[in-house]
């Protein structure tokens, strides 16, 4: 199974976006499903994540209260729904599955990632 990660683009601040991620080939398989995202000049850091089952759901404190991930109940998708974007949500984001919250070192599976643009 691969993951695919999609929906990203240039957007003004205080826009929304949403960005969605298929397991091509088949359906998640592991028991978190979520969101990474590396801003250019700096390190890869956890956005959001869920159970397998679409909850409990987990937030980094700079997407807590504006983004919100989910998944479709055909189970081989989730998305990441993103508002009052800022500039510096600039990164390329990457749909993981994992075998933890919110280590980096818990994934298993990156998708390809997807390139947001915040423009002030």
């Amino acid at each position: 199974v691969q993951l695919q990660a999609y929906g990203g683009g240039m957007v003004q601040a205080g826009d929304s976006l949403r960005l969605s991620c298929e397991a091509s080939g088949g359906t998640f398989t592991s028991n978190y499903l979520g969101w990474f995202r590396r801003a250019p000049g700096k390190e890869r850091e956890f956005v959001a994540s869920m159970r397998w089952r679409g909850s409990p759901t987990y937030y980094a404190e700079t997407a807590r209260g504006r983004f919100t991930i989910s998944r479709s109940s055909a189970k081989n998708k989730m998305y990441l729904q993103m508002n009052s974007l800022k500039p510096e949500d600039t990164a390329v984001y990457y749909c993981v599955e994992s075998n933890g919250e919110r280590r980096e070192s818990d994934v298993v599976s990156w998708g390809q990632g997807t390139l947001v643009t915040v423009s002030s």
